[in-house]
């Protein structure tokens, strides 16, 4: 059985894999997305992570398809209080950026769509320079003491902001970032190395990765020669075109043969077994992607192999 991890002061404990919700809308239907969901959580797996604004950049979409397929899964199962979801306010085509009425509202209208009267982790999904941080936290500071948020985290933010933001709440003694969401995987380590880990290891904050498989990349499938039918090829197959995508890649798939196991769980083991992560964001489109994914809660990699794994993303 798969430990569950803490998430930064929280009393959140949640699997060290967290199913993106991203496809659900947009390259899973309602369907296949039932199907990734129920093989997740029967796999161990209770955080699931989406966003008001998944998925607005479909034709025909608004944004909130994701967060209503999940609501309408809960309402089927009847699980909702055995899964730790995450979903956030700012990108939503109605409802952007942070100021305090429209964090307000967003909320509600997420909450009218999970069908549901709380949200476990509620991101600031980009930060709004335009709103002082003290009228950002005081908002969400309200939605946790009326019940609607459990834990409140912040993504794509400034170190300097996110700083900012804790000794808000700490000087008022306000609800406080309990999570980061960056940018960050073997091939995009300075997104989130640096001065912002430093502040969210300072102040005890989990880091909760995006972009965890660099869009598909670091399950290996994209190799020289190669062609992939997917909608984030472009992205993940620029990698193959830099020295570093190349040596991760080979280091990889010599600790994968080494444990029998797939390239995408090493990838997500090295990320899990980083300095404040607690659990990496990776979707599945498919039930039969998920296996790769939820393995990384047995796979503990050897020192050696971790250095191994840094050395060649350096």
């Amino acid at each position: 059985m798969t430990s569950l991890r803490k998430l930064g002061s929280s009393d959140l404990e949640v699997f060290p894999l967290s199913l993106g919700g991203n496809v659900f809308g947009w390259t899973a239907d309602e369907a296949q997305s039932f199907a990734v969901l129920d093989a997740y959580t029967a796999g161990g797996g209770n955080f699931v992570d989406t966003a008001d604004a998944y998925s607005a950049w479909v034709p025909g979409n608004e944004g909130g398809e994701s967060e209503t397929i999940i609501g309408r899964w809960f309402a089927a199962r009847g699980n909702r209080s055995e899964v730790v979801l995450a979903t956030k306010v700012g990108a939503h085509p109605q409802f952007k950026g942070l100021a305090p009425a429209n964090i307000k509202a967003a909320a509600e209208a997420s909450l009218r769509r999970l069908g549901t009267d709380y949200i476990d982790l509620y991101y600031t999904h980009y930060d709004d320079p335009s709103v002082p941080v003290e009228e950002i936290i005081t908002t969400l500071d309200g939605l946790v003491r009326e019940g609607k948020v459990r834990a409140i985290a912040a993504s794509n933010i400034s170190p300097e902001r996110l700083q900012e933001s804790l000794e808000f709440s700490d000087r008022e003694g306000l609800a406080r970032y309990v999570a980061l969401q960056p940018h960050y995987n073997l091939v995009s380590r300075d997104t989130y190395e640096g001065p912002l880990q430093d502040v969210a290891s300072r102040n005890g904050l989990a880091a909760v990765p995006y972009y965890a498989l660099a869009s598909g990349f670091l399950t290996g499938k994209y190799r020289p020669g190669t062609k992939v039918d997917s909608a984030r090829a472009e992205g993940a197959g620029k990698h193959l075109g830099t020295e570093r995508g190349v040596r991760v890649l080979a280091a990889l798939d010599e600790i994968a043969e080494a444990h029998g196991a797939q390239v995408a769980t090493v990838a997500l083991a090295w990320l899990a077994a980083r300095p404040t992560v607690a659990a990496p964001i990776a979707s599945a489109r498919t039930v039969d992607q998920l296996p790769a994914l939820l393995a990384v809660g047995e796979l503990t990699l050897t020192d050696a192999e971790l250095s191994k794994l840094t050395q060649a993303s350096a």
